[in-house]
C-alpha cells in the first residue's frame, strides 16, 4: 500500500515485526541499525510491531543478583568480560551508552513485555516504550522487572502513569505475553533480535544497515525495489 507524504512524495507502507527482549543488548543495537536503515529509505513508511521473546523465561519473578547471574551464565564476571566488551564497542558505534557495571540485578522481563504490549494501544505507541526500557536498564541500571520502576519509566516516556500502574497491578496481558513467547520458539526463533520484513523474510541478529537494504531489494520491499 502506498501513501503520499506532506512533500508529495509517495511512500510504501511496510510492516516490520520485531522479536526482542527488553534486556537484550543486541536488540538495542539492532533497533538503532534498523533506524539507520529506514533513514536511508525515506520511501518506506515503516510500521514497527514489537513481540515478546524472553532470553531467560525461567528467571525467578524477583529476578536474580547480577553477580549470581553472570556466574550461572558465563562462569563468572571474568568470562563475561569479553562478551560484554564487544557489546560495549558495538554499542558505542551506535552512540548507545551501555553501562553493565551499573546493573545490580538481572530481572524477569515478563512485566516489561506486558508494558510494551499495552503501549501498542497508547500514545505514543510501542517503540518509544521499548526505547525507554532499553535506556533505563542498560544506561541507568534500573530494575525493569520492578513494577514501581516500570511505572516510572512509562511516565517519564510520556505514557499514562495510572494506566501503567493499573496494568502492572493486575494480570492483564500475562497469558498473551507468555503465549507469544512460546509461539516464537515454536516458529523456530531461537535468539533475538529477529526482524520479519513485510511478512516476507526473517532477518536474525543485529545486522548492519547494508544487510537490511540488500534484503529489501532482493525481496521487492518498497518502491525503490519495485523499480
Amino acid at each position: 500500500m502506498n501513501e503520499t507524504d506532506a512533500s508529495g512524495d509517495e511512500r510504501t507502507r511496510v510492516r516490520i515485526d520485531i522479536f526482542s527482549d527488553t534486556i537484550c543488548p543486541w536488540c538495542w543495537i539492532g533497533k538503532r541499525r534498523l533506524e539507520r536503515t529506514l533513514e536511508a529509505r525515506p520511501d518506506l513508511d515503516a510500521e514497527l510491531v514489537w513481540h515478546t521473546f524472553q532470553l531467560n523465561p525461567t528467571m525467578p519473578a524477583a529476578g536474580m543478583d547480577r553477580k549470581a547471574y553472570l556466574e550461572a551464565k558465563f562462569g563468572g564476571a571474568d568470562n563475561a568480560r569479553a562478551t560484554y566488551g564487544r557489546i560495549v564497542a558495538e554499542g558505542a558505534r551506535e552512540s548507545l551508552p551501555f553501562d553493565f557495571g551499573a546493573i545490580p540485578r538481572t530481572p524477569n522481563t515478563l512485566d516489561s513485555h506486558r508494558l510494551v504490549r499495552w503501549a501498542a494501544d497508547q500514545p505514543p505507541g510501542q517503540t518509544p516504550m521499548v526505547e525507554a526500557l532499553f535506556d533505563a536498564y542498560f544506561a541507568r541500571g534500573q530494575d525493569v522487572g520492578d513494577a514501581e520502576v516500570l511505572a516510572r519509566v512509562a511516565a517519564e516516556a510520556g505514557y499514562d502513569e495510572p494506566g501503567a500502574r493499573g496494568l502492572l497491578a493486575g494480570d492483564e496481558g500475562r497469558a498473551e505475553v507468555t503465549n507469544e513467547d512460546m509461539r516464537a520458539r515454536g516458529a523456530g526463533i531461537t535468539g533475538v533480535p529477529c526482524f520479519i520484513l513485510d511478512g516476507k523474510v526473517a532477518v536474525p541478529g543485529a545486522v548492519e544497515p547494508d544487510v537490511f537494504l540488500r534484503v529489501f531489494e532482493e525481496h521487492g520491499i518498497g518502491a525503490a525495489a519495485a523499480g
